[in-house]
């Protein structure tokens, strides 16, 4: 579990593709800030993939990534010196300044369109995957590679959502320098999918066949006002 605040920005030193069954390994770098209390098996978010490490030192590490994972992220598409953004999990004294984050990628996006504004930066996003744009709300929470976003615009028509980076943000996250044409993880907020499932398992009908809760409640409706003498 991770809360979409980086802690810093890694650099790709090496990759190592392995033939044998289609994964990556990749070596980080420049991640010094986050490795002083890490441990082999540590789950550290790198563009907001959760991911194991495998070694390190006292400023690189090493993870493994699977085939499945470089199909459905933008892993695939680095290379070396290529920058990441970097979380390690959450402790029990960690402040969760963003929104809770699972590091399990749902689709990628695609930047349509990037302007400034002041000294904010808006950019707009299409998603592959366009069934992710119902968990998209405006003012709710996306996590853009690894990084918790708030949504300024959603338009659901056309199939993209905006979000603006503060020139603070711009400052410590990989996105703010990546240009329309470049693809980003996207990681929608967790919250809408279990209320999503939720509402859909309460108006649904059950496991032993009984009638709808919704089907229920229109029922006593018209039973009400069919059981009201006529005037």
């Amino acid at each position: 579990m991770f809360t979409g605040i980086v802690e810093t920005i890694g650099v790709v030193s090496e990759l190592n593709h392995q033939a044998e069954d289609g994964g990556t390994n990749l070596t980080i770098s420049n991640a010094s800030e986050i490795l002083s209390d890490c441990h082999l098996g540590d789950s550290i978010s790198v563009n907001g993939t959760c991911l194991t490490v495998t070694w390190f030192d006292k400023s690189s590490f090493k993870v493994g990534v699977a085939p499945e994972t470089l199909r459905r992220t933008n892993l695939g598409s680095l290379k070396q010196n290529s920058k990441v953004n970097l979380e390690r999990a959450v402790s029990a004294t960690t402040r969760m300044g963003g929104h809770f984050v699972q590091g399990h990628v749902d689709t990628v996006a695609t930047i349509l369109k990037k302007e400034p504004d002041g000294n904010a930066i808006t950019f707009r996003f299409q998603p592959r995957d366009k069934t992710v744009l119902r968990y998209v709300v405006e003012k709710g929470y996306v996590t853009l590679d690894g990084a918790s976003l708030t949504v300024t615009k959603v338009d659901d028509e056309e199939a993209w959502w905006e979000v603006m980076l503060i020139s603070y943000t711009q400052e410590k996250v990989v996105t703010a320098s990546k240009t329309p044409g470049d693809e980003v993880n996207v990681e929608v907020d967790q919250i809408g999918k279990y209320v999503e499932k939720a509402v859909e398992g309460y108006f649904s009908q059950g496991s032993s066949g009984e009638p709808a809760i919704l089907q229920k409640m229109v029922e006593r409706i018209v039973d009400a006002r069919l059981s009201k003498p006529q005037q």
